[in-house]
């Protein structure tokens, strides 16, 4: 007798439902859950690990506010005497000075503080990088920023000591390219995180901010 008609009579007196063949299922092999801890995340989904685009953005990125840095250093101290300072427009004037600090004239008596400081927030930065540079587009151009203003300026203080100030604003110590590098990095991956928080959820192909694990 055909096995799809075939009725089992149970001991109750009812007949059985047709037997049904059991249809293998994929299996579907999920890792952890979205920041809403509703929908899965895939094992594949889940790399956010820097790819060959990425590090050559920040590659290029970086590689340029090294270079600008390191040429406008060498034009204001082939042009300017030490102290020698150019009204340019306004409070603004170019002043050639020496910082052994950081950023903006800071502990500037803790040469080889910084220098180690400075080495050892450029390898975080580059190890975040690697493990998460495809967390949002604009992350090699704020890390690339800060990355090659961090670097040109350690290079100068292993090299010499110090490092070249000459913008001078009044109200504010001087500066250089490098030191403005890291500011504009900074404000950029601020700027985006604001953006991702002021966004509607939803909004997005997955439902959530790319910025949200950051």
């Amino acid at each position: 007798m055909d096995d799809d008609v075939h009725r089992r009579r149970p001991e109750g007196g009812r007949l059985s439902e047709p037997a049904r063949r059991e249809v293998p299922r994929a299996l579907d092999v999920r890792i952890g859950s979205s920041t809403n801890a509703l929908r899965p995340i895939s094992s594949a989904e889940r790399s956010l690990a820097a790819g060959p685009r990425q590090w050559v953005g920040l590659g290029a990125i970086a590689l340029a506010a090294v270079s600008a840095d390191q040429l406008t250093k060498q034009i204001v101290s082939g042009t300017l005497a030490l102290g020698e300072s150019a009204h340019v427009v306004g409070p603004f004037s170019i002043h050639h000075v020496q910082n052994s600090g950081i950023a903006f004239g800071l502990f500037a008596d803790a040469t080889s503080i910084v220098i180690g400081l400075t080495a050892i927030a450029v390898t975080w930065m580059l190890v975040f990088f690697a493990r998460a540079g495809r967390r949002h587009p604009i992350l090699p151009v704020a890390l690339g920023f800060v990355l090659g203003g961090s670097i040109s300026n350690l290079l100068d203080r292993v090299r010499l000591g110090h490092v070249t100030d000459f913008l001078d604003v009044r109200f504010w110590p001087a500066f250089n390219l490098a030191d403005s590098f890291i500011v504009v990095g900074v404000a950029i991956l601020f700027a985006a995180l604001a953006a991702a928080d002021r966004r509607p959820r939803g909004t997005t192909s997955r439902g959530h901010s790319p910025l949200s694990r950051l």
